[in-house]
């Protein structure tokens, strides 16, 4: 097969204050780490095209597909990662800003997916050269709230800002279970609210829209986060009767950068 490369750029749309993020993929052949001429020009072009002066950091993430042990895959990733790395700093590419370089081993398919499975391991065997850039200013998005009030509608989005995940994670941060236990007391105290608690996942390219829980190794990570966040409500005594949940993998992002994204809304469904 003959590697491509794709740009997957995420554009900011803006809630409060956002660091953008864009990751661009380069895909290898069949157990190689080489880069021809076309794949280096473009990977250079991607970061020299955008406006240096918001850039904070750039993170190389290299990956292969499932055949093969793991040993073989994770040196195989790291070295298509520094592949990328030393392409870049040959071009000009200022090494302090290149923060990660990670080779991530093989990225495992589903048992149940035979359908296109070529297709599919191809396009793990890859690199991601993550852009992070400076925030952006101040734009609020109607409908969006920090905390509960008294008088919400129907449809209210409750986002809160520390109820925030690891990459691959549905495990509750410490910051994430504080702001959990104040929203818990206004619960407690609105005891006629009902909500859909909704999980939301960053990074994974458009043909997949879910992505894979570390814990359980299957892709179902925005419903285990929003899981956890239902179980950890019902430990602090918010009814299960007033509460439903829900996983919506990739597909509602913010757009205000990828940490963002890994995150769980409360949406009220009554009043």
């Amino acid at each position: 097969m003959i590697p491509f490369l794709k740009v997957l750029p995420l554009l900011f749309c803006g809630v409060l204050f956002a660091q953008e993020e864009k990751v661009q993929s380069v895909y290898f052949e069949f157990d190689k780490f080489s880069l021809d001429e076309n794949q280096s020009n473009a990977v250079v072009d991607f970061i020299k095209t955008t406006d240096s002066t918001r850039i904070e950091s750039v993170q190389i993430f290299g990956y292969t597909d499932d055949v093969g042990k793991d040993a073989y895959n994770f040196k195989l990733s790291t070295n298509r990662a520094n592949t990328i790395k030393e392409k870049l700093t040959l071009s000009g590419i200022k090494n302090k800003i290149i923060v990660t370089i990670e080779g991530k081993g093989r990225v495992l398919i589903d048992d149940d997916i035979l359908e296109n499975l070529p297709e599919k391991r191809s396009k793990n065997r890859r690199v991601d050269v993550v852009l992070n850039l400076k925030e952006l200013p101040k734009i609020e998005i109607p409908g969006y709230f920090t905390t509960i009030k008294r008088k919400h509608i129907v449809g209210d989005h409750i986002y809160l800002e520390n109820l925030l995940f690891e990459r691959g994670s549905s495990k509750l941060t410490y910051e994430a279970k504080t702001q959990l236990d104040k929203i818990s007391r206004a619960l407690l105290k609105y005891k006629t609210m009902e909500f859909e608690i909704q999980g939301h996942i960053c990074c994974t390219p458009p043909y997949q829209k879910e992505a894979i829980d570390m814990e359980t190794r299957k892709r179902n990570l925005s419903t285990n986060r929003a899981e956890s966040v239902y179980k950890y409500l019902t430990i602090k005594r918010v009814l299960k009767t007033r509460m439903t949940f829900k996983g919506y993998g990739n597909t509602v992002p913010l757009h205000k950068g990828s940490e963002y994204d890994r995150r769980v809304e409360l949406v009220i469904t009554k009043i």
